[in-house]
């Protein structure tokens, strides 16, 4: 079983899960500030679960690459979108600064 390593805690769960529901059900939020209420719920369309991820997770989508060209984002800041991002494997999971967690 893959695990997710997140603000000092670890987290198992099945090859393939979201990230996003990985943290939600362990208790841990992927968002700052505001957007804990102002978000789109795992949509893949506010961009505000955007996290730094070292390890084996799934490629990009379409809608996840589209909305990294927005801004506060940008495809060099080197972020996923936890709701769009699927754990394949031991992961290490980091969240800037920012609203949008844009600042790593």
């Amino acid at each position: 079983m893959p695990t997710v390593s997140y603000q000092g805690e670890e987290i198992e769960c099945e090859k393939g899960d979201v990230l996003r529901d990985v943290l939600a059900e362990a208790g841990l939020s992927v968002y700052n500030g505001k957007m804990k209420q102002l978000n789109c719920r795992g949509s893949g369309s506010c961009g505000s679960c955007a996290v730094q991820v070292d390890g084996e997770v799934s490629e990009p989508g379409k809608k996840e690459k589209a909305r990294l060209w927005f801004p506060p984002h940008h495809p060099s800041h080197d972020v996923r979108l936890a709701c769009q991002t699927k754990v394949e494997g031991d992961v290490e999971v980091t969240k800037g600064r920012g609203l949008f967690g844009q600042h790593i």
